[in-house]
Protein backbone atom coordinates (compact mmCIF):
# COMPACT_ATOMS: atom_id res chain seq x y z
CA UNK A 1 0.00 0.00 0.00
CA UNK A 2 1.57 3.22 -0.96
CA UNK A 3 2.86 5.54 2.24
CA UNK A 4 -0.02 8.17 1.75
CA UNK A 5 -3.04 5.81 1.12
CA UNK A 6 -2.23 4.01 4.22
CA UNK A 7 -1.75 7.15 5.95
CA UNK A 8 -5.21 8.63 4.78
CA UNK A 9 -6.69 5.41 6.21
CA UNK A 10 -5.32 5.83 9.32
CA UNK A 11 -6.65 9.54 9.20
CA UNK A 12 -10.18 8.35 8.53
CA UNK A 13 -10.16 6.25 11.48
CA UNK A 14 -8.63 8.15 14.29
CA UNK A 15 -10.94 11.60 12.69
CA UNK A 16 -7.50 13.53 12.32
CA UNK A 17 -7.80 16.59 9.63
CA UNK A 18 -5.59 16.28 6.59
CA UNK A 19 -4.50 17.62 3.35
CA UNK A 20 -4.06 15.62 0.40
CA UNK A 21 -1.93 17.00 -2.61
CA UNK A 22 -1.71 15.82 -6.01
CA UNK A 23 0.40 16.56 -8.97
CA UNK A 24 -2.96 17.29 -11.52
CA UNK A 25 -0.54 18.86 -14.29
CA UNK A 26 2.79 19.27 -16.05
CA UNK A 27 4.35 21.19 -18.52
CA UNK A 28 8.55 20.60 -19.13
CA UNK A 29 9.94 18.59 -16.47
CA UNK A 30 9.30 17.92 -13.15
CA UNK A 31 11.01 15.34 -10.30
CA UNK A 32 7.58 13.29 -9.93
CA UNK A 33 4.41 12.81 -12.36
CA UNK A 34 0.73 13.25 -12.68
CA UNK A 35 -0.58 11.36 -10.17
CA UNK A 36 2.06 11.80 -7.89
CA UNK A 37 0.65 12.66 -3.72
CA UNK A 38 1.33 13.56 -0.60
CA UNK A 39 -0.67 13.34 2.51
CA UNK A 40 0.00 16.21 5.34
CA UNK A 41 -1.16 16.61 8.52
CA UNK A 42 -0.67 19.18 11.17
CA UNK A 43 2.75 17.76 12.30
CA UNK A 44 3.58 14.70 9.58
CA UNK A 45 4.09 14.45 6.37
CA UNK A 46 3.40 10.85 3.57
CA UNK A 47 5.16 9.98 0.64
CA UNK A 48 6.58 12.74 -2.27
CA UNK A 49 5.54 15.08 -4.80
CA UNK A 50 9.47 14.76 -5.43
CA UNK A 51 10.93 16.77 -2.28
CA UNK A 52 13.03 20.02 -2.58
CA UNK A 53 11.68 23.67 -1.98
CA UNK A 54 8.08 22.84 -3.93
CA UNK A 55 7.49 20.23 -1.39
CA UNK A 56 8.08 22.63 1.84
CA UNK A 57 6.07 25.24 -0.34
CA UNK A 58 3.17 22.82 -0.88
CA UNK A 59 3.19 21.25 2.54
CA UNK A 60 3.37 25.15 3.79
CA UNK A 61 0.36 25.85 1.87
CA UNK A 62 -1.59 22.77 2.94
CA UNK A 63 -1.15 23.35 6.53
CA UNK A 64 -2.36 27.05 5.83
CA UNK A 65 -5.20 25.67 4.25
CA UNK A 66 -6.16 23.45 6.82
CA UNK A 67 -6.50 26.80 9.22
CA UNK A 68 -9.14 28.16 6.57
CA UNK A 69 -12.35 27.25 4.75
CA UNK A 70 -10.58 26.38 1.69
CA UNK A 71 -11.78 22.63 0.66
CA UNK A 72 -10.63 22.42 -2.44
CA UNK A 73 -7.79 24.71 -4.58
CA UNK A 74 -4.97 24.21 -7.63
CA UNK A 75 -2.44 26.00 -7.84
CA UNK A 76 0.85 26.64 -10.44
CA UNK A 77 4.12 26.40 -9.17
CA UNK A 78 6.94 27.55 -11.77
CA UNK A 79 9.83 25.17 -11.45
CA UNK A 80 12.48 28.19 -11.47
CA UNK A 81 14.95 30.36 -9.77
CA UNK A 82 12.01 31.46 -7.39
CA UNK A 83 11.81 27.42 -6.03
CA UNK A 84 15.75 27.01 -5.93
CA UNK A 85 14.61 24.10 -8.79
CA UNK A 86 16.09 24.05 -12.18
CA UNK A 87 13.64 21.44 -14.07
CA UNK A 88 12.36 24.91 -15.69
CA UNK A 89 8.86 23.34 -16.13
CA UNK A 90 5.64 24.13 -14.08
CA UNK A 91 3.48 21.95 -11.81
CA UNK A 92 -0.24 22.10 -10.83
CA UNK A 93 -0.71 20.99 -7.30
CA UNK A 94 -4.74 20.16 -5.92
CA UNK A 95 -4.84 20.56 -2.56
CA UNK A 96 -8.06 18.47 -1.07
CA UNK A 97 -8.68 19.45 2.62
CA UNK A 98 -10.23 16.53 4.56
CA UNK A 99 -11.40 18.26 8.25
CA UNK A 100 -12.09 15.78 11.20
CA UNK A 101 -15.75 16.28 11.56
CA UNK A 102 -16.87 13.27 14.02
CA UNK A 103 -17.47 14.50 17.74
CA UNK A 104 -14.97 12.29 19.48
CA UNK A 105 -16.31 10.47 22.02
CA UNK A 106 -14.27 8.81 25.03
CA UNK A 107 -16.00 5.90 26.99
CA UNK A 108 -14.06 4.47 30.20
CA UNK A 109 -15.78 1.32 31.25
CA UNK A 110 -16.29 -1.86 29.47
CA UNK A 111 -19.12 -2.99 31.93
CA UNK A 112 -23.10 -4.21 31.06
CA UNK A 113 -23.16 -0.70 30.08
CA UNK A 114 -20.62 0.00 28.27
CA UNK A 115 -20.58 -3.09 26.09
CA UNK A 116 -24.43 -2.46 25.20
CA UNK A 117 -23.10 1.66 24.35
CA UNK A 118 -20.31 0.98 22.79
CA UNK A 119 -21.19 -0.74 19.53
CA UNK A 120 -24.88 1.85 19.58
CA UNK A 121 -21.71 4.76 19.12
CA UNK A 122 -20.20 2.66 16.47
CA UNK A 123 -22.52 2.83 14.37
CA UNK A 124 -23.41 7.17 14.62
CA UNK A 125 -20.91 9.83 13.15
CA UNK A 126 -18.77 9.66 16.23
CA UNK A 127 -15.15 8.40 16.68
CA UNK A 128 -15.15 6.20 19.67
CA UNK A 129 -12.38 5.45 22.18
CA UNK A 130 -13.13 3.11 24.72
CA UNK A 131 -10.75 2.29 27.47
CA UNK A 132 -10.33 0.06 30.80
CA UNK A 133 -8.10 -0.48 33.10
CA UNK A 134 -9.12 -4.16 33.13
CA UNK A 135 -7.32 -6.00 30.63
CA UNK A 136 -9.51 -8.86 29.74
CA UNK A 137 -12.32 -6.46 30.07
CA UNK A 138 -12.22 -5.19 26.65
CA UNK A 139 -13.89 -7.38 23.45
CA UNK A 140 -11.22 -8.74 21.40
CA UNK A 141 -12.78 -7.22 18.55
CA UNK A 142 -13.84 -4.32 18.72
CA UNK A 143 -16.70 -2.62 16.39
CA UNK A 144 -15.48 -1.16 13.44
CA UNK A 145 -14.03 2.68 13.86
CA UNK A 146 -13.71 1.82 17.29
CA UNK A 147 -10.23 2.15 19.23
CA UNK A 148 -9.66 0.10 22.56
CA UNK A 149 -7.10 1.52 25.00
CA UNK A 150 -5.91 -0.77 28.36
CA UNK A 151 -5.23 1.98 30.75
CA UNK A 152 -3.77 0.90 34.37
CA UNK A 153 -4.76 4.43 35.77
CA UNK A 154 -7.43 5.43 33.17
CA UNK A 155 -7.40 9.28 34.59
CA UNK A 156 -3.83 9.22 32.79
CA UNK A 157 -5.59 8.88 29.55
CA UNK A 158 -7.84 11.79 30.07
CA UNK A 159 -4.62 13.85 28.74
CA UNK A 160 -3.71 12.37 25.99
CA UNK A 161 -7.25 13.18 24.71
CA UNK A 162 -7.91 15.49 22.00
CA UNK A 163 -10.10 18.77 23.19
CA UNK A 164 -13.77 18.91 22.97
CA UNK A 165 -14.49 15.15 23.56
CA UNK A 166 -17.88 14.01 24.95
CA UNK A 167 -16.98 12.11 27.84
CA UNK A 168 -18.44 9.36 29.55
CA UNK A 169 -17.61 7.77 32.52
CA UNK A 170 -19.25 3.93 33.74
CA UNK A 171 -16.06 2.58 35.31
CA UNK A 172 -16.55 -0.15 38.40
CA UNK A 173 -15.57 1.93 40.58
CA UNK A 174 -16.90 4.99 42.53
CA UNK A 175 -13.31 6.56 42.87
CA UNK A 176 -12.06 5.87 39.40
CA UNK A 177 -15.32 7.72 38.50
CA UNK A 178 -14.14 10.60 40.43
CA UNK A 179 -10.77 10.75 39.52
CA UNK A 180 -11.85 10.88 36.36
CA UNK A 181 -14.14 13.49 36.62
CA UNK A 182 -11.27 15.53 38.49
CA UNK A 183 -8.82 15.19 35.38
CA UNK A 184 -11.50 15.97 33.03
CA UNK A 185 -12.08 18.98 35.10
CA UNK A 186 -9.01 20.26 35.51
CA UNK A 187 -8.33 20.39 31.62
CA UNK A 188 -11.61 22.57 31.23
CA UNK A 189 -11.78 21.69 27.41
CA UNK A 190 -14.55 19.18 27.71
CA UNK A 191 -17.71 19.00 25.23
CA UNK A 192 -19.61 16.77 27.99
CA UNK A 193 -19.03 15.71 31.03
CA UNK A 194 -21.17 12.83 32.22
CA UNK A 195 -21.07 9.94 34.75
CA UNK A 196 -23.44 7.02 35.23
CA UNK A 197 -24.97 6.77 38.59
CA UNK A 198 -27.66 7.96 40.73
CA UNK A 199 -28.86 11.34 41.83
CA UNK A 200 -27.52 10.52 44.92
CA UNK A 201 -24.00 9.48 43.17
CA UNK A 202 -24.24 12.76 41.41
CA UNK A 203 -24.95 14.75 44.70
CA UNK A 204 -22.03 13.62 46.33
CA UNK A 205 -19.54 13.56 43.83
CA UNK A 206 -20.24 17.63 43.75
CA UNK A 207 -19.80 17.92 47.56
CA UNK A 208 -16.39 16.04 47.16
CA UNK A 209 -15.51 18.72 44.43
CA UNK A 210 -16.45 21.61 46.37
CA UNK A 211 -14.28 19.73 49.09
CA UNK A 212 -11.72 20.31 46.83
CA UNK A 213 -11.72 23.45 46.30
CA UNK A 214 -13.21 23.32 42.71
CA UNK A 215 -15.27 26.33 41.38
CA UNK A 216 -19.40 26.11 41.06
CA UNK A 217 -19.25 26.92 37.32
CA UNK A 218 -16.72 24.32 36.89
CA UNK A 219 -18.72 21.76 38.96
CA UNK A 220 -22.35 22.76 37.44
CA UNK A 221 -20.72 21.24 33.87
CA UNK A 222 -20.80 17.55 35.82
CA UNK A 223 -23.79 15.46 34.26
CA UNK A 224 -24.97 12.70 36.92
CA UNK A 225 -26.90 10.79 36.23
CA UNK A 226 -26.43 11.56 32.33
CA UNK A 227 -28.93 10.32 29.64
CA UNK A 228 -31.50 11.66 27.44
CA UNK A 229 -34.67 13.25 29.22
CA UNK A 230 -37.87 10.66 28.76
CA UNK A 231 -36.20 7.44 28.41
CA UNK A 232 -36.67 5.57 31.07
CA UNK A 233 -35.14 2.19 32.30
CA UNK A 234 -32.98 0.04 34.51
CA UNK A 235 -31.62 -2.69 32.03
CA UNK A 236 -28.32 -2.02 30.71
CA UNK A 237 -29.24 -1.70 27.03
CA UNK A 238 -32.27 0.47 28.22
CA UNK A 239 -29.32 2.69 29.98
CA UNK A 240 -27.71 2.66 27.15
CA UNK A 241 -29.92 3.93 24.90
CA UNK A 242 -30.52 7.18 26.92
CA UNK A 243 -27.17 7.91 26.66
CA UNK A 244 -26.48 7.43 22.90
CA UNK A 245 -29.74 9.78 22.30
CA UNK A 246 -28.17 12.26 24.63
CA UNK A 247 -24.48 11.74 22.60
CA UNK A 248 -27.15 12.17 19.49
CA UNK A 249 -28.16 15.92 20.51
CA UNK A 250 -24.59 16.54 21.79
CA UNK A 251 -23.23 15.72 18.01
CA UNK A 252 -25.98 16.91 16.36
CA UNK A 253 -25.00 20.52 17.57
CA UNK A 254 -21.26 20.16 17.50
CA UNK A 255 -19.03 22.33 15.57
CA UNK A 256 -15.27 21.54 15.99
CA UNK A 257 -14.42 25.16 15.06
CA UNK A 258 -17.06 27.41 17.07
CA UNK A 259 -18.13 24.75 20.15
CA UNK A 260 -18.06 26.02 23.78
CA UNK A 261 -16.63 23.40 25.87
CA UNK A 262 -17.94 21.67 29.12
CA UNK A 263 -21.27 21.84 27.89
CA UNK A 264 -24.18 20.99 30.34
CA UNK A 265 -26.99 19.19 28.48
CA UNK A 266 -29.67 19.34 31.48
CA UNK A 267 -29.30 15.50 32.72
CA UNK A 268 -32.01 14.36 34.65
CA UNK A 269 -32.53 11.01 36.07
CA UNK A 270 -33.60 7.83 34.24
CA UNK A 271 -36.71 7.54 36.50
CA UNK A 272 -34.24 5.40 39.32
CA UNK A 273 -32.64 6.66 42.01
CA UNK A 274 -30.55 3.45 42.07
CA UNK A 275 -29.33 3.28 38.76
CA UNK A 276 -25.91 2.53 39.31
CA UNK A 277 -24.99 -0.28 36.50
CA UNK A 278 -21.29 -0.77 35.68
Amino acid sequence: MKAWLEAQWQCEQHNQSYVLVSIVALQGSSPRGVGSKLLVTEDQQFDSIGGGHLEYKAIAQARLMMTQEHQTEIIDYPLGASLGQCCGGKVSLMFEVFKATKMPVVVFGAGHVGRALVPLLAQLPVQVTWVDSRYDMLPKELPQGVVGMQEEHPQDYVTDCVANSCYLIMTHHHGVDLALTEAILKRGDAHYLGVIGSVTKGRKFRQRLAAKDYSVNSISHLNCPMGKAGISGKQPMEVAIAIAAQVMDLYQNFDLTHQKCLAKANPVPLNNESLEYV
